[in-house]
């Protein structure tokens, strides 16, 4: 079986996310979603909110499912049977840090990494940004499914600003 891990933080998913993940998922037999558990960073979603989110935005892949997993990553992708990464690239500022971990990752563990160039659409996307346009009233819808929508704007605007 063709197993690859798509690893991210995914605070939270975006269309962007999605679109590498549905791509991979026509690659591979199956695709893991690796969501990292990073206890020094604070995010704005708990990693349990952002797997329940990617869980309803994946659902209509069979062949995709989502996990938490903390430390190194070539040991998630060993304990999942997998044996290549997929990272997707939005410009040539990410293949630059990218680059650097695709070969520490081979040469700790052998795990291939797949680089995929983001649809022309996503390539200015980052879940920072989102977060900061939707903090800001700005629209939001599409950048990120619905569920992801309602749940940024439930967090960002609670109910005494409104």
């Amino acid at each position: 079986m063709r197993r690859a891990v798509c690893p991210g933080s995914f605070d939270p998913v975006t269309n962007g996310h999605l679109d590498i993940i549905g791509r991979a998922s026509r690659l591979f037999d199956e695709v893991i979603v690796g969501v990292l558990i990073n206890q020094s960073k604070t995010g704005l979603f708990t990693v349990d909110e952002r797997i329940d989110m990617l869980r309803e935005v994946v659902r209509s892949y069979d062949n995709v499912r989502v996990e938490s997993f903390r430390g190194l990553l070539v040991d998630f992708c060993h304990a999942q049977q997998a044996s290549v990464l997929i990272k997707g690239l939005r410009a040539v500022s990410d293949f630059d840090y990218e680059l650097q971990m695709a070969q520490m990752n081979i040469g700790l563990a052998g795990v291939e990494t797949l680089f995929m160039p983001t649809n022309p659409l996503y390539s200015f996307l980052s879940s920072s940004l989102v977060k900061d346009v939707a903090k800001w009233g700005g629209d939001i819808s599409a950048h990120v499914p619905e569920v992801v929508r309602g749940a940024l704007l439930a967090r960002l605007d609670p109910p005494s600003r409104r």
